[in-house]
């Protein structure tokens, strides 16, 4: 692969400006990826989000080395840790602000929206020292997102995976919906009234 499918750079472009306008990222954070056979398409180090050009996308190898490596997000190890780990074809890493708080202080973020907890059920929070682009960190990510949608780094950020970059997306935007409304609830302050059914058992999934 030379050359990237024009759809696919709109793809690219539109769901980046959409995670940095509703503030899912700041200006340069975050990354996207999308895996086509045994080739990863990636954000170039450095490029913001919200405003990718096509050559603000790189191309490189889902294993060995190539010119694309230089150029491509400082995160290109935790990706393709991904997509050997998983069935992923399409991964997400953001900075949720409210996500990341709640993340500082539990090991689980368990939905208590009904929407959240349909599509989410439970979002694990794992923690490692070298908390961006190490193998330490690719290894526990990846692991995690063999039983999950979106998983957060403690203090860093969410990974999501799907089969394309709007599946991602969704379940990205669904967490910080799902950290907005437990934050708010517990500002607020009032106990809650359980509405769902089995919901005693979303802890255990």
């Amino acid at each position: 692969m030379s050359k990237i499918d024009p759809r696919l750079y709109e793809q690219f472009r539109d769901i980046g400006r959409d995670i940095f306008i509703t503030g899912l990222t700041s200006s340069h954070g975050g990354n996207m990826s999308a895996r086509i056979g045994d080739k990863i398409i990636i954000k170039r180090r450095g490029a913001q989000l919200g405003r990718l050009k096509p050559s603000d996308l790189v191309i490189t190898s889902l294993h060995g080395k190539d010119s694309g490596i230089a150029l491509a997000s400082t995160e290109l190890i935790v990706h393709r840790e991904i997509y050997r780990q998983t069935a992923a074809l399409a991964i997400i890493h953001n900075h949720p602000r409210t996500a990341i708080t709640l993340s500082l202080s539990r090991d689980e973020i368990i939905p208590i929206d009904n929407e959240g907890s349909y599509l989410l059920r439970k979002i694990p929070v794992v923690s490692v020292e070298y908390a961006s682009g190490s193998q330490e960190m690719a290894d526990t990510v990846a692991e995690a997102l063999r039983g999950y949608k979106i998983v957060m780094q403690r203090g860093h950020g969410s990974f999501a995976i799907g089969q394309t970059l709007e599946d991602a997306y969704q379940w990205a935007s669904a967490l910080e919906e799902v950290s907005d409304i437990i934050f708010e609830a517990e500002i607020l302050g009032e106990k809650l009234i359980e509405y769902r059914r089995h919901s005693d058992s979303y802890s255990k999934w």
